[in-house]
């Protein structure tokens, strides 16, 4: 059961994807949500930086327009998150804060369920088209699952789930299983992609298959033979017509290869659907 949703609030079109689905959630749990917007200053102050006195006039003079741009931009969207919350009758809180994004999230991901947020966070506000590595921090270093969005909503019915026995992937199964963050009226597809014998393969789907069951989730299985799981992936949520896909986050094993790149995720460039990704 979610009871605290925290929802990072960033520039992008994605925000009111992120908030429209943190309503859904909490209204179903009878939850509350935070909305979370960080001032960077790390990233005002880099971009502001300059040599010579001539230089530090004129960098004092455009850090401090920065942070006075992202300081309204950042009030904007705490505005327009209480308008949209309040509105939907749900409990909510705003919190508006300075200092390094993915610190801060992390930071308030202690106290909370579930964090909601865009796939293209920049969270520097007075650049929203410059791009940060905030969102891969925040996933490496968080304790909770992260649910990431894009700019479109559409209903979560079926839900794509990889496994591959990892501690990693099995925290994602298991936290998905208990939150139930779309209720249990979801299908799952329970899908791992091996190179070695089917049999292993078969038994820890079954054994997965089984726990979900348990908790009261509607499942099938699918084993796939193949070594490139970033297309298996992406062929099966094509083929599902999946509304959504659960991941682990920190897996060392093949499902990690498909989480991260080297900067951002695999599966947070190329999912077109909502991701659930645990810890």
């Amino acid at each position: 059961m979610i009871k605290k949703i925290l929802v990072a609030l960033d520039p992008d079109s994605d925000t009111p994807t992120a908030t429209r689905y943190a309503v859904e959630i909490a209204s179903r749990y009878d939850g509350t949500i935070t909305g979370l917007a960080v001032v960077d200053m790390g990233s005002i102050a880099a971009s502001s930086r300059g040599a010579g006195m001539g230089a530090m006039y004129y960098a004092d003079q455009l850090r401090d327009r920065l942070t006075t741009e992202a300081r309204t931009k950042a009030r904007e969207l705490v505005d327009a998150f209480d308008a949209y919350v309040q509105k939907a009758n749900v409990p909510h809180s705003e919190h508006l804060q300075e200092g390094v994004p993915f610190r801060r999230i992390v930071e308030d991901m202690k106290y909370h369920d579930l964090l909601i947020v865009g796939n293209e966070p920049h969270f520097f506000y007075s650049h929203p088209k410059q791009a940060t590595e905030t969102l891969a921090r925040v996933v490496r270093k968080t304790i909770g699952p992260t649910l990431i969005v894009g700019r479109k909503y559409r209903d979560v019915k079926r839900v794509l789930t990889a496994y591959d026995g990892s501690s990693a992937s099995a925290s994602a199964l298991r936290s998905f299983a208990q939150l139930k963050p779309f209720g249990s009226d979801v299908t799952v597809r329970l899908i791992t992609v091996y190179s070695g014998g089917a049999a292993e393969a078969e038994l820890r789907l079954g054994l997965a298959a089984d726990f979900l069951r348990a908790h009261g989730l509607a499942v099938d299985t699918l084993a796939i033979s193949g070594s490139d799981t970033n297309k298996a992936l992406m062929s099966q949520v094509e083929d599902y017509d999946a509304d959504l896909v659960v991941a682990g986050a920190h897996s060392k094993s093949r499902i990690r290869s498909v989480a991260f790149g080297s900067t951002t995720s695999y599966l947070v460039e190329n999912c077109p659907v909502c991701l659930y990704l645990g810890t």
